[in-house]
């Protein structure tokens, strides 16, 4: 298709332009203690997508009245993000900002009006409920698809299994105008892939997403998720969203828990990622990178499954509880056996 091309073309071209210029500003991730990747990364990932994104909905023929208003809010967290990855930003400015974008949602009249059948009384919401329930569902996606970003590729494959649920969920719901759009972002996705993984450019021309990137892929999701399950043109139960987002949102669930039990801030750098918990298991980052990927595409589908087969919003938002239970306790037993064994390591030195 023309359009795709074109944006595949535009995310690619950007990503050249500003992996050069990132070099000349300083916006480049240094290897440290905790990022061991060898010599300064561009951080322009996020840019060349949003980019691309600028020309896809300048392409389209009938617009969406809310493309406008979708281009502002993603760009201030561009914006931010690109601030933030240079000059590394305090959290304080972080959060306003998501806060404003997601003020600015709710006045273009994207709520999470309802969750469902999964408990009594929350099939139908109104007032302060709403907003608050709204800005914490924003604030959970930007910040999920932040923090799952850490090894090479994963970001990237999350994002596109993300939109892939999605379109798929849209196509279904003959909704075919929002599953061509969700296909247009996982085509301005895939330049930064490609890059990101060494396919293109080989290792030595590697970019990485950024806090930019993710910020803006976390509040596409949340956009995206809410056009799904909310309203009357809704393709899908509320619960079903948690399936789409299962891996990313689970993960940030369980660290920030972990880390306030642990008297930390939760917003505290640590190697407790579902990432970190699999290389400590023995896999290889390649093995890791596929193995989340297919849990993420898996948890994707049976969510979608139980929707097509109607299975109850409340039974299918309790399945995956018990599923959030089991990886709680898998991840928590690795990060206590590891504490075991570095303080077993470190008797022994003594």
């Amino acid at each position: 298709m023309p359009q795709l091309f074109t944006v595949f073309i535009s995310a690619l071209l950007a990503l050249i332009i500003t992996r050069y210029l990132a070099v000349k500003v300083g916006l480049v991730d240094k290897p440290g203690v905790r990022k061991l990747h060898q010599g300064d990364i561009p951080l322009v990932g996020g840019i060349s997508i949003w980019f691309a994104l600028v020309v896809f909905c300048l392409l389209q023929t009938q617009p969406f009245t809310w493309q406008a208003c979708y281009l502002l809010c993603s760009g201030l967290l561009l914006i931010v993000g690109v601030l933030d990855d240079r000059f590394d930003l305090p959290v304080f400015p972080r959060v306003i900002v998501q806060l404003a974008v997601a003020a600015l949602m709710m006045w273009a009249g994207f709520k999470l009006s309802s969750l469902g059948a999964i408990l009594p009384g929350l099939l139908a919401m109104e007032g302060l409920p709403v907003y608050g329930i709204t800005i914490l569902a924003v604030w959970g996606a930007i910040n999920a698809f932040n923090m799952i970003d850490g090894i090479n590729g994963l970001l990237g494959l999350l994002s596109c299994v993300t939109f892939s649920a999605l379109a798929l969920l849209f196509y279904l719901g003959e909704r075919r105008d929002m599953a061509f759009w969700c296909l247009g972002i996982i085509v301005a996705t895939l330049p930064y892939l490609f890059s990101n993984l060494g396919l293109i450019g080989g290792a030595r021309n590697r970019v990485f997403m950024g806090d930019a990137g993710s910020t803006v892929i976390g509040f596409t999701v949340i956009w995206l998720l809410i056009i799904a399950t909310q309203g009357q043109n809704a393709v899908a139960d509320p619960v079903t969203a948690l399936w789409v987002i299962a891996i990313p949102l689970m993960d940030m669930a369980r660290l920030f828990f972990s880390r306030m039990l642990s008297g930390n801030s939760p917003f505290k750098p640590d190697r407790d990622h579902l990432h970190h918990v699999l290389q400590h298991c023995g896999l290889t980052a390649n093995q890791t990178l596929a193995a989340i990927t297919l849990a993420a595409l898996a948890l994707a589908l049976t969510g979608i499954g139980l929707d097509i087969a109607g299975v109850h919003e409340s039974i299918s938002f309790a399945l995956f509880m018990v599923l959030f239970a089991i990886y709680f306790w898998f991840t928590g037993r690795y990060k206590h056996g590891s504490e075991k064994s570095e303080r077993h390591s470190r008797e022994k030195q003594v």
